[in-house]
């Protein structure tokens, strides 16, 4: 088992930010992005938010790979919307890429 920690803003917006949240409900999530992440070997994921910033924790098989997930995604016509509903709600984080998302965070401290 892998875990990953990744960070991204959404748009300072209360109305986006509740809508947001809508769509990350159990209930509303689609079940074809949730099938894809589990294709992908994501066994687990969470998303914490403070304010506008979100934090996700993830869990993945030992044979995850970012790349991996990237080449499935741009194949799948339903992660693309998925993806382009959310960029109504997200921003990138100051210091990211062009085109980039979700920011991987380095791991700083264990207990």
């Amino acid at each position: 088992m892998k875990k990953y920690c990744l960070a991204l803003d959404l748009v300072n917006d209360q109305a986006l930010i509740a809508e947001y949240e809508h769509w990350h409900k159990t209930e509303n999530a689609w079940p074809q992005i949730k099938k894809s992440m589990s294709d992908a070997g994501i066994t687990s994921m969470e998303i914490y938010r403070t304010a506008n910033r979100l934090f996700m924790i993830m869990e993945t098989t030992d044979d995850f790979s970012f790349e991996k997930k990237s080449i499935m995604d741009l194949e799948n016509p339903k992660v693309q919307e998925w993806e382009k509903l959310m960029w109504k709600f997200q921003q990138p984080l100051p210091w990211a890429k062009p085109g980039e998302k979700w920011i991987l965070m380095d791991k700083i401290f264990q207990l």
